[in-house]
Protein backbone atom coordinates (compact mmCIF):
# COMPACT_ATOMS: atom_id res chain seq x y z
CA UNK A 1 0.00 0.00 0.00
CA UNK A 2 1.07 3.57 -0.66
CA UNK A 3 2.58 5.37 2.33
CA UNK A 4 1.26 8.80 1.31
CA UNK A 5 -1.88 10.24 -0.22
CA UNK A 6 0.15 12.69 -2.31
CA UNK A 7 3.71 12.91 -3.54
CA UNK A 8 4.47 16.52 -4.43
CA UNK A 9 7.41 16.87 -6.79
CA UNK A 10 8.96 20.28 -6.27
CA UNK A 11 9.24 22.35 -3.09
CA UNK A 12 8.72 25.69 -4.78
CA UNK A 13 5.83 28.01 -4.09
CA UNK A 14 3.22 25.97 -6.00
CA UNK A 15 4.26 22.70 -4.39
CA UNK A 16 4.45 24.22 -0.91
CA UNK A 17 0.95 25.72 -1.15
CA UNK A 18 -0.44 22.42 -2.42
CA UNK A 19 1.25 20.55 0.42
CA UNK A 20 -0.17 22.96 2.99
CA UNK A 21 -3.70 22.80 1.63
CA UNK A 22 -3.78 19.03 1.26
CA UNK A 23 -2.23 18.49 4.70
CA UNK A 24 -4.78 20.82 6.28
CA UNK A 25 -7.45 18.70 4.58
CA UNK A 26 -6.12 15.65 6.40
CA UNK A 27 -4.05 14.22 3.55
CA UNK A 28 -0.63 12.76 4.16
CA UNK A 29 1.93 14.41 1.87
CA UNK A 30 5.56 13.89 0.97
CA UNK A 31 7.33 16.80 -0.72
CA UNK A 32 10.54 16.18 -2.65
CA UNK A 33 12.94 18.43 -4.51
CA UNK A 34 16.07 17.68 -6.48
CA UNK A 35 17.79 20.79 -5.15
CA UNK A 36 19.46 20.92 -1.74
CA UNK A 37 16.93 23.46 -0.47
CA UNK A 38 13.20 24.16 -0.50
CA UNK A 39 11.63 27.28 -1.99
CA UNK A 40 12.37 26.88 -5.67
CA UNK A 41 13.42 30.16 -7.25
CA UNK A 42 12.31 32.28 -4.30
CA UNK A 43 14.94 30.69 -2.06
CA UNK A 44 17.11 33.15 -0.11
CA UNK A 45 20.69 32.56 1.01
CA UNK A 46 21.82 34.48 4.08
CA UNK A 47 25.21 36.15 3.62
CA UNK A 48 26.36 38.05 6.70
CA UNK A 49 22.82 38.97 7.67
CA UNK A 50 21.67 39.86 4.14
CA UNK A 51 18.97 37.70 2.56
CA UNK A 52 20.21 37.16 -0.97
CA UNK A 53 17.63 36.22 -3.62
CA UNK A 54 19.74 33.46 -5.16
CA UNK A 55 17.64 33.12 -8.31
CA UNK A 56 16.90 36.77 -8.98
CA UNK A 57 14.79 39.49 -7.43
CA UNK A 58 11.33 38.52 -6.22
CA UNK A 59 8.90 41.23 -5.07
CA UNK A 60 5.54 40.00 -3.88
CA UNK A 61 2.58 42.03 -5.16
CA UNK A 62 -1.14 41.39 -5.59
CA UNK A 63 -4.45 43.17 -5.72
CA UNK A 64 -6.34 40.21 -4.32
CA UNK A 65 -7.01 40.51 -0.62
CA UNK A 66 -7.52 36.76 -0.32
CA UNK A 67 -3.98 36.07 -1.58
CA UNK A 68 -2.45 38.79 0.60
CA UNK A 69 -4.18 37.44 3.69
CA UNK A 70 -3.06 33.92 2.77
CA UNK A 71 0.67 34.70 2.60
CA UNK A 72 0.46 36.78 5.77
CA UNK A 73 -0.66 33.65 7.62
CA UNK A 74 2.86 32.31 7.21
CA UNK A 75 5.11 35.37 7.14
CA UNK A 76 5.01 39.03 8.06
CA UNK A 77 5.67 41.33 5.11
CA UNK A 78 7.48 44.65 5.12
CA UNK A 79 6.46 47.76 3.17
CA UNK A 80 8.99 47.44 0.35
CA UNK A 81 7.84 49.22 -2.83
CA UNK A 82 9.47 48.34 -6.13
CA UNK A 83 10.91 51.49 -7.70
CA UNK A 84 13.63 50.35 -10.13
CA UNK A 85 15.81 52.76 -12.04
CA UNK A 86 17.47 52.52 -15.43
CA UNK A 87 21.12 53.34 -16.08
CA UNK A 88 21.73 54.32 -19.70
CA UNK A 89 25.42 55.11 -20.14
CA UNK A 90 25.49 56.87 -16.78
CA UNK A 91 22.15 58.64 -17.21
CA UNK A 92 19.64 57.60 -14.54
CA UNK A 93 15.93 57.30 -15.37
CA UNK A 94 12.96 56.22 -13.27
CA UNK A 95 10.93 53.14 -14.17
CA UNK A 96 8.22 52.59 -15.18
CA UNK A 97 8.16 55.43 -17.69
CA UNK A 98 6.62 58.36 -15.85
CA UNK A 99 6.90 62.13 -15.49
CA UNK A 100 10.21 61.81 -13.64
CA UNK A 101 11.52 59.86 -16.66
CA UNK A 102 10.23 62.43 -19.14
CA UNK A 103 11.57 65.36 -17.14
CA UNK A 104 15.05 63.83 -17.11
CA UNK A 105 14.90 62.95 -20.81
CA UNK A 106 13.36 66.14 -22.25
CA UNK A 107 13.16 68.68 -19.45
CA UNK A 108 9.36 68.76 -19.62
CA UNK A 109 7.28 69.64 -16.57
CA UNK A 110 3.65 68.91 -17.46
CA UNK A 111 1.93 65.77 -18.75
CA UNK A 112 0.73 67.63 -21.84
CA UNK A 113 4.32 68.50 -22.76
CA UNK A 114 5.36 64.87 -22.41
CA UNK A 115 2.38 63.61 -24.40
CA UNK A 116 3.14 66.03 -27.21
CA UNK A 117 6.71 64.77 -27.62
CA UNK A 118 5.70 61.10 -27.45
CA UNK A 119 2.87 61.57 -29.95
CA UNK A 120 5.14 63.48 -32.35
CA UNK A 121 7.76 60.73 -32.25
CA UNK A 122 5.17 58.00 -32.62
CA UNK A 123 3.56 59.70 -35.62
CA UNK A 124 6.90 60.15 -37.38
CA UNK A 125 7.63 56.41 -37.31
CA UNK A 126 4.13 54.90 -37.02
CA UNK A 127 3.62 51.48 -38.59
CA UNK A 128 0.06 50.27 -39.11
CA UNK A 129 1.05 46.61 -38.87
CA UNK A 130 4.27 46.30 -36.83
CA UNK A 131 6.43 43.49 -38.20
CA UNK A 132 8.83 43.32 -35.28
CA UNK A 133 9.38 44.42 -31.70
CA UNK A 134 11.19 47.62 -32.69
CA UNK A 135 8.26 48.86 -34.75
CA UNK A 136 5.80 47.88 -32.02
CA UNK A 137 7.77 49.66 -29.31
CA UNK A 138 8.13 52.87 -31.31
CA UNK A 139 4.39 52.77 -32.02
CA UNK A 140 3.85 52.73 -28.25
CA UNK A 141 6.44 55.14 -26.82
CA UNK A 142 8.30 56.89 -29.63
CA UNK A 143 11.98 56.82 -30.55
CA UNK A 144 13.78 58.40 -27.56
CA UNK A 145 12.36 56.06 -24.92
CA UNK A 146 12.80 53.09 -27.23
CA UNK A 147 16.46 53.87 -28.02
CA UNK A 148 17.54 54.58 -24.44
CA UNK A 149 15.32 52.43 -22.26
CA UNK A 150 13.95 49.55 -24.36
CA UNK A 151 16.26 48.55 -27.19
CA UNK A 152 19.50 47.55 -25.46
CA UNK A 153 17.85 45.90 -22.47
CA UNK A 154 15.46 43.88 -24.63
CA UNK A 155 18.17 42.71 -27.00
CA UNK A 156 20.29 41.52 -24.09
CA UNK A 157 17.30 39.82 -22.49
CA UNK A 158 16.34 37.88 -25.61
CA UNK A 159 19.77 37.50 -27.22
CA UNK A 160 18.75 38.89 -30.60
CA UNK A 161 18.02 42.16 -32.36
CA UNK A 162 14.69 43.90 -31.74
CA UNK A 163 14.12 43.79 -35.50
CA UNK A 164 14.28 39.98 -35.27
CA UNK A 165 11.90 39.70 -32.32
CA UNK A 166 8.14 39.34 -32.84
CA UNK A 167 6.00 42.36 -31.93
CA UNK A 168 3.78 40.44 -29.48
CA UNK A 169 6.59 40.35 -26.89
CA UNK A 170 5.81 44.00 -26.15
CA UNK A 171 2.04 44.18 -26.36
CA UNK A 172 2.11 47.32 -24.24
CA UNK A 173 4.62 49.46 -22.37
CA UNK A 174 3.46 51.15 -19.17
CA UNK A 175 3.49 54.94 -19.56
CA UNK A 176 2.33 57.09 -16.65
CA UNK A 177 1.81 60.81 -16.84
CA UNK A 178 2.25 61.18 -13.08
CA UNK A 179 5.30 61.53 -10.84
CA UNK A 180 4.87 58.00 -9.48
CA UNK A 181 7.85 55.63 -9.38
CA UNK A 182 5.94 52.63 -7.97
CA UNK A 183 6.44 49.91 -10.58
CA UNK A 184 3.34 47.93 -9.65
CA UNK A 185 -0.24 49.13 -9.52
CA UNK A 186 -1.27 46.39 -7.11
CA UNK A 187 -2.93 47.16 -3.79
CA UNK A 188 -0.54 45.04 -1.72
CA UNK A 189 3.25 44.79 -2.03
CA UNK A 190 6.18 43.76 0.12
CA UNK A 191 8.94 41.31 1.01
CA UNK A 192 8.69 38.72 3.82
CA UNK A 193 10.64 39.97 6.83
CA UNK A 194 13.52 37.54 7.11
CA UNK A 195 13.30 36.55 3.44
CA UNK A 196 11.18 34.13 1.45
CA UNK A 197 12.48 31.12 3.37
CA UNK A 198 10.24 32.23 6.24
CA UNK A 199 7.20 31.93 3.95
CA UNK A 200 8.22 28.52 2.58
CA UNK A 201 9.08 27.17 6.03
CA UNK A 202 5.67 28.28 7.27
CA UNK A 203 3.89 26.59 4.39
CA UNK A 204 5.81 23.34 4.87
CA UNK A 205 5.67 23.25 8.66
CA UNK A 206 4.96 19.72 9.88
CA UNK A 207 5.16 18.24 6.37
CA UNK A 208 7.76 15.64 5.40
CA UNK A 209 10.36 17.04 3.01
CA UNK A 210 13.13 15.18 1.19
CA UNK A 211 15.81 17.20 -0.59
CA UNK A 212 18.33 16.01 -3.20
CA UNK A 213 15.59 13.69 -4.45
CA UNK A 214 15.28 13.55 -8.24
CA UNK A 215 11.88 12.18 -9.22
CA UNK A 216 12.79 11.54 -12.85
CA UNK A 217 15.86 9.50 -11.89
CA UNK A 218 13.93 7.33 -9.43
CA UNK A 219 10.44 7.56 -10.89
CA UNK A 220 9.23 4.03 -10.27
CA UNK A 221 10.24 3.88 -6.61
CA UNK A 222 9.00 7.35 -5.75
CA UNK A 223 5.72 6.95 -7.66
CA UNK A 224 4.91 3.84 -5.66
CA UNK A 225 5.01 5.84 -2.42
CA UNK A 226 1.76 7.74 -3.05
CA UNK A 227 -1.72 7.32 -4.44
CA UNK A 228 -1.45 10.57 -6.43
CA UNK A 229 1.35 12.82 -7.65
CA UNK A 230 1.52 16.56 -8.16
CA UNK A 231 4.37 17.33 -10.53
CA UNK A 232 5.77 20.88 -10.76
CA UNK A 233 8.87 20.25 -12.86
CA UNK A 234 9.27 20.88 -16.61
CA UNK A 235 6.48 19.10 -18.44
CA UNK A 236 8.62 18.33 -21.49
CA UNK A 237 11.36 16.79 -19.36
CA UNK A 238 8.76 14.56 -17.64
CA UNK A 239 7.93 13.07 -21.03
CA UNK A 240 11.57 12.71 -22.06
CA UNK A 241 11.38 15.60 -24.54
CA UNK A 242 9.58 13.20 -26.85
CA UNK A 243 8.24 16.06 -29.00
CA UNK A 244 11.33 18.22 -28.52
CA UNK A 245 12.32 20.74 -25.85
CA UNK A 246 10.21 23.76 -25.01
CA UNK A 247 12.23 26.95 -25.26
CA UNK A 248 13.17 29.18 -22.33
CA UNK A 249 15.48 32.04 -21.57
CA UNK A 250 17.81 31.39 -18.69
CA UNK A 251 19.70 33.74 -16.36
CA UNK A 252 23.24 33.56 -15.01
CA UNK A 253 24.13 35.37 -11.79
CA UNK A 254 27.42 36.77 -10.57
CA UNK A 255 27.03 37.45 -6.84
CA UNK A 256 29.64 39.09 -4.64
CA UNK A 257 29.91 40.70 -1.24
CA UNK A 258 31.44 44.18 -1.28
CA UNK A 259 33.12 46.08 1.57
CA UNK A 260 30.73 49.02 1.38
CA UNK A 261 27.47 49.74 3.14
CA UNK A 262 25.60 50.96 0.06
CA UNK A 263 26.69 50.14 -3.51
CA UNK A 264 24.01 51.62 -5.76
CA UNK A 265 21.34 53.17 -3.54
CA UNK A 266 18.51 51.02 -4.90
CA UNK A 267 17.53 47.37 -4.93
CA UNK A 268 17.15 47.14 -8.72
CA UNK A 269 19.11 49.03 -11.38
CA UNK A 270 18.55 48.04 -15.02
CA UNK A 271 21.37 48.66 -17.50
CA UNK A 272 19.59 49.56 -20.71
CA UNK A 273 22.51 50.23 -23.06
CA UNK A 274 23.69 47.49 -25.38
CA UNK A 275 27.35 47.63 -24.36
CA UNK A 276 26.98 46.63 -20.69
CA UNK A 277 26.90 42.81 -20.77
CA UNK A 278 24.49 42.31 -17.86
CA UNK A 279 20.85 43.34 -17.77
CA UNK A 280 20.67 44.57 -14.19
CA UNK A 281 22.31 44.67 -10.77
CA UNK A 282 20.40 43.66 -7.66
CA UNK A 283 21.53 44.99 -4.27
CA UNK A 284 19.75 42.61 -1.94
CA UNK A 285 19.92 44.45 1.39
CA UNK A 286 17.61 47.20 0.09
CA UNK A 287 14.70 44.73 -0.12
CA UNK A 288 14.67 44.66 3.68
CA UNK A 289 16.09 48.12 4.47
CA UNK A 290 19.34 46.61 5.75
CA UNK A 291 22.10 48.52 7.50
CA UNK A 292 24.82 45.87 7.48
CA UNK A 293 28.44 47.03 7.18
CA UNK A 294 28.86 45.25 3.84
CA UNK A 295 26.56 44.67 0.89
CA UNK A 296 25.83 41.87 -1.59
CA UNK A 297 25.11 42.48 -5.26
CA UNK A 298 24.13 40.17 -8.11
CA UNK A 299 24.76 40.94 -11.76
CA UNK A 300 22.25 39.22 -14.04
CA UNK A 301 23.17 37.94 -17.49
CA UNK A 302 20.47 36.67 -19.81
CA UNK A 303 21.35 33.46 -21.65
CA UNK A 304 19.99 30.95 -24.11
CA UNK A 305 18.57 27.92 -22.32
CA UNK A 306 19.61 24.34 -22.97
CA UNK A 307 18.66 21.14 -21.12
CA UNK A 308 20.50 21.11 -17.81
CA UNK A 309 20.23 24.88 -17.33
CA UNK A 310 17.66 26.46 -15.04
CA UNK A 311 14.63 27.48 -17.15
CA UNK A 312 13.36 30.95 -16.22
CA UNK A 313 11.24 32.62 -18.90
CA UNK A 314 9.14 30.59 -21.36
CA UNK A 315 9.33 31.69 -24.97
CA UNK A 316 5.59 31.98 -25.49
CA UNK A 317 5.46 32.16 -29.27
CA UNK A 318 3.16 30.18 -31.56
CA UNK A 319 5.68 27.37 -32.08
CA UNK A 320 6.16 26.74 -28.36
CA UNK A 321 2.45 27.12 -27.63
CA UNK A 322 1.69 24.36 -30.14
CA UNK A 323 4.45 22.19 -28.67
CA UNK A 324 3.15 22.69 -25.14
CA UNK A 325 -0.35 21.62 -26.22
CA UNK A 326 1.09 18.29 -27.34
CA UNK A 327 2.62 17.75 -23.92
CA UNK A 328 -0.55 18.94 -22.20
CA UNK A 329 -2.49 16.26 -24.09
CA UNK A 330 -0.10 13.62 -22.79
CA UNK A 331 -0.42 15.05 -19.28
CA UNK A 332 -4.20 14.79 -19.44
CA UNK A 333 -3.86 11.02 -19.88
CA UNK A 334 -1.65 10.59 -16.80
CA UNK A 335 -4.27 9.27 -14.43
CA UNK A 336 -2.64 9.71 -11.02
CA UNK A 337 -0.43 12.68 -11.94
CA UNK A 338 -1.42 16.36 -11.96
CA UNK A 339 0.82 19.05 -13.45
CA UNK A 340 1.07 22.56 -12.03
CA UNK A 341 3.27 25.61 -11.57
CA UNK A 342 5.26 27.64 -14.05
CA UNK A 343 7.24 24.67 -15.38
CA UNK A 344 4.42 22.15 -15.29
CA UNK A 345 2.14 24.56 -17.18
CA UNK A 346 4.81 26.37 -19.23
CA UNK A 347 3.65 29.80 -18.04
CA UNK A 348 5.35 32.85 -16.65
CA UNK A 349 3.65 33.26 -13.28
CA UNK A 350 3.97 36.10 -10.79
CA UNK A 351 4.03 34.74 -7.26
CA UNK A 352 0.46 35.71 -6.45
CA UNK A 353 -0.73 33.91 -9.58
CA UNK A 354 1.23 30.79 -8.57
CA UNK A 355 -0.55 30.76 -5.22
CA UNK A 356 -3.93 31.39 -6.82
CA UNK A 357 -3.39 28.54 -9.28
CA UNK A 358 -2.42 26.15 -6.46
CA UNK A 359 -5.45 27.13 -4.39
CA UNK A 360 -7.70 26.52 -7.40
CA UNK A 361 -6.21 23.05 -7.89
CA UNK A 362 -6.69 22.30 -4.20
CA UNK A 363 -10.35 23.36 -4.46
CA UNK A 364 -10.86 21.04 -7.44
CA UNK A 365 -9.37 18.12 -5.52
CA UNK A 366 -11.67 18.83 -2.59
CA UNK A 367 -14.66 18.83 -4.91
CA UNK A 368 -13.68 15.37 -6.16
CA UNK A 369 -13.55 13.85 -2.67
Amino acid sequence: MAQYDYLIVGAGLFGAVMARELTDDGRKCLVIDRRDHAGGNIYCENINGINVHRYGAHIFHTSKEKIWEYVNRFAKFNRYTNCPVANYKGEIYNLPFNMNTFNKMWGVITPDEAKEIIERQRAARKTDAPANLEEQAINLVGTDIYEKLVKGYTEKQWGRSCTELPPFIIKRLPVRFTYDNNYFNDTYQGIPIGGYNVLIDGLLEGIELRLDADFLKDRETLSALADKIIYTGPIDEFFGYCYGALEYRSVRFETEELPTENYQGNAVVNYTDGETPYTRIIEHKHFEFGHQATTVISREYSAEWKPGDEPYYPVNDDKNAALYEKYAALAADEGKILFGGRLGEYKYYDMDKVIESALEMADKLRAQQ
